[in-house]
């Protein structure tokens, strides 16, 4: 019970994080805040900026004053934010309420995940953080087909008021069924570490672990870069290559449906090959299918290409997190989660950004889709580096916890 928690609360994350995308054409045209692309792009950006606050510290929390704690304090804000947003006067206040949501957003993933390694058996950890991030594209998901409902009917407004189920539902399940567990702490080592060694950042940042924290970083960077930007922009994009708002919300949906085919595939190649390799193999198709999108196939290759892209966007970031969870001792796991998560959300806050840019300069459409395709590749081959710096460690007697299985 206590995982199906952490993952409804995941869903609703995804849910609140991808919602700005589906309403980002109705504030442009009808809420007379004068916003246009590049605006909408800055704005869109302040949830990850938020979250970026939020991914880096929560994490820190998590190991340091429980996970329980953590994630529930999370959920109520990033819930009561998103609540307040569909009563926003204006652009400044609406992103304003989107950033401190955001700092909600970020920190609930990286404590969940935490928390759950700590639930599981080190066998299925790799495995079911993964499948636990299938509730980000599932969450986006629902947003879509809620979306294409609700927005004609009752206003961008109602998609926001959606995340009053969270409050009501999820965080009193959450106090029920979510134990208070804590990472061990110096000297009193679990199976992760038997002898006494310090924790927090600047544990991340020397050796042994110093190249594989920076590596997990970058190429945290370069995977949200490609996977928000296509979830914030996609919608819009669609729209302006000549779909109505209907179609352009279904082709989001071919995104996270994808995203969440991919968190099931990645779950079962990860464990069969390791979580490095099928990550490199990921990014490559993502970058493939969005390199495709460029010469303007058929519709029916542009929903198969966008699937492939769900696939690998998010299945990469899914295995990136399988990784950190997997690599880095108990003490350390859930400050490295933070650390991974909250440096990737840089790629999260520039992609709203240099998609509306882009758009802004008159550079169009397939602008976008090569600016995500290029961050997908540079993923895959920041990920190869991590494989590699890994391997050499596996002889060293200061090798992360579980290089052997990469």
């Amino acid at each position: 019970m206590a995982v199906l928690v952490c993952w409804l609360l995941v869903v609703f994350d995804g849910y609140d994080l991808i919602v700005y995308g589906t309403v980002q054409s109705s504030l442009i045209s009808e809420t007379g805040w004068g916003l246009n692309k590049a605006t909408a792009g800055t704005i869109g950006s302040m949830a990850f900026v938020g979250m970026m606050i939020g991914a880096i510290f929560a994490g820190r929390m998590a190991d340091s004053w429980g996970r329980r704690r953590t994630i529930l304090g999370c959920a109520i804000v990033f819930s009561l934010f998103t609540i307040l947003c569909a009563f926003a006067p204006s652009a400044p206040v609406f992103g304003a309420l989107r950033l401190l949501a955001g700092i909600g957003l970020g920190g609930l993933v990286p404590s969940a995940n935490a928390l759950v390694a700590e639930l599981v058996t080190a066998k299925w950890r790799s495995t079911v953080a993964t499948l636990m991030m299938s509730g980000v594209p599932i969450g986006g998901s629902i947003a879509a087909l809620v979306g294409i409902q609700l927005i004609p009917a009752f206003g961008w407004q109602s998609m926001f008021l959606v995340a009053v189920l969270a409050l009501l539902i999820v965080v009193p399940l959450g106090l029920k069924y979510l134990p208070e567990t804590l990472a061990p702490v110096s000297g009193t080592a679990g199976k992760d570490h038997a002898v006494k060694e310090p924790s927090g950042f600047k544990s991340l940042l020397r050796a042994p672990y110093l190249g594989v924290s920076v590596l997990f970083a970058l190429a945290t960077i370069a995977t949200l870069f490609a996977w928000y930007g296509l979830g914030t922009w996609l919608p819009n994009l669609m729209q302006l290559a000549g779909y109505n708002l209907g179609s352009a919300l279904t082709f989001a949906l071919a995104l996270n449906l994808g995203a969440v085919a991919g968190s099931v595939i990645t779950a079962w190649a990860g464990t069969r090959f390791g979580p490095i390799p099928t990550a490199i193999a990921a990014a490559a198709v993502a970058a493939g299918a969005l390199v495709v999108l460029v010469t303007g196939p058929p519709v029916t290759v542009v929903y198969l290409m966008l699937v492939l892209a769900g696939v690998g966007t998010h299945g990469t970031q899914c295995l990136i997190i399988a990784a950190v969870a997997s690599h880095y001792p108990g003490h350390l796991r859930g400050t490295a989660l933070g650390w991974a998560l909250g440096t990737g959300r840089i790629g999260a806050v520039a992609a709203p950004q240099v998609g509306g840019l882009l758009l802004a300069a008159g550079l169009g459409v397939n602008s976008n889709f090569l600016a995500f395709a290029g961050a997908a590749a540079i993923a895959a081959v920041l990920l190869a580096a991590v494989g590699l710096k890994l391997k050499s460690k596996i002889s060293t007697p200061h090798s992360l916890t579980g290089a052997s299985n990469v």
